[in-house]
């Protein structure tokens, strides 16, 4: 089943509450768009194209929300509510992306308020059904860089749950795995919420796809030992020079790629893509709070001592020399990525 749905009979939208996966499985329910930004933050849903088509609901429910009887009026209600949800997570572009496309569509839409509020539900659905067609389409150009017998690092979580469905790099995976190609995943824990452990080994249960979980700090023995033929990851942002940033973890993935002499590949929607932004180090870099590092236990224990502090970072960013490619619903684009990003979106 789809991560966010939209339910018509209820006006209200619905969710898998990711948090207490894989021991519990829990639908949410939201009939505020405050509520779906609070989803958002506290990773009820969780994943850039996930994010975005939370965000483009939770504008849609903005809509219906108000009780604007004049077009004036109503723009003015969603404004405020594009504020709100744009504070929810600052890292993810897909998140502005949606909230821009949906106010773009209320400012331009010729009708009457009720006639408004139900072209912003239908584009909202349209961005949620955009996503699973654009995953699949990326998702079978990025299954033609996987052979069969490859062993693959995956890291963080970016399957069906990160998305409407489908997925991006797990998404390839997958696709590949569909194919018939013989695969085996290591899943990196992904710490500190675990994405990896709870998020993707539950995922790869559901397709029968061989996996080991291993801990963040394992990948680079795996490489340097011949155990590893690819490295795919997602992206939350992308900065117009190529520079990724994604989950924590994911710089120093991309390193040991690199001195191993590994492919790595970011795989994402060009809607990840931040054509404003020149370079990787202007990604704002959200800081959760550190109790998600200290809070972390041991056989029932907390690990760490009672006055200890954290520092929480939830991203990083990747050099683009660093990247062997990213695969997009456009194709997969090679470096140098500002030169041939443009050819791609041309073509």
């Amino acid at each position: 089943m789809r991560t966010i749905t939209w339910n018509d009979e209820k006006q209200t939208i619905e969710m898998i509450d990711q948090r207490i996966l894989p021991r519990e499985f829990e639908i949410l329910s939201y009939d505020d768009y405050a509520g779906v930004a609070d989803a958002i933050r506290s990773m009820v849903i969780r994943g850039a194209p996930a994010i975005g088509a939370a965000a483009a609901y939770g504008m849609a429910m903005a809509g219906y929300q108000s009780g604007a009887t004049t077009s004036e009026t109503l723009l003015t209600d969603l404004q405020d509510a594009a504020d709100f949800l744009n504070q929810a997570r600052p890292t993810a572009v897909n998140l502005s992306w949606a909230v821009r496309r949906m106010l773009a569509a209320a400012e331009a839409f010729e009708g009457t308020t009720d006639e408004l509020r139900g072209h912003l539900l239908r584009l909202a659905k349209d961005i949620a059904d955009e996503d699973v067609e654009i995953n699949k389409r990326l998702a079978t150009y990025g299954a033609e860089l996987i052979e069969d017998g490859d062993h693959i690092v995956h890291h963080c979580n970016t399957g069906a749950l990160a998305t409407v469905d489908w997925g991006t790099a797990l998404g390839v995976i997958r696709m590949a795995h569909e194919q018939g190609k013989r695969i085996h995943v290591f899943v990196d824990e992904t710490r500190p919420r675990l994405q990896g452990a709870r998020l993707t080994a539950w995922e790869l249960d559901q397709y029968g796809i061989p996996y080991d979980i291993i801990t963040d700090g394992s990948s680079g023995y795996l490489m340097r030992t011949g155990q590893v033929q690819k490295v795919v990851f997602g992206a939350d942002r992308v900065a117009a020079n190529g520079d990724v940033a994604n989950k924590i973890g994911t710089y120093m993935l991309a390193l040991a790629a690199y001195d191993n002499g590994i492919p790595a590949y970011s795989v994402l929607p060009v809607s990840t893509i931040d054509f404003d932004l020149p370079r990787g180090d202007l990604i704002p870099i959200e800081e959760r709070d550190g109790d998600e590092v200290l809070g972390l236990t041991l056989m029932g224990e907390l690990v760490a001592p009672e006055n200890a502090t954290a520092r929480n970072f939830a991203f990083d960013v990747t050099p683009n020399r660093l990247i062997s490619g990213w695969v997009t619903e456009k194709g997969v684009i090679y470096p140098p990525f500002d030169v041939n990003m443009q050819a791609a979106m041309k073509g």
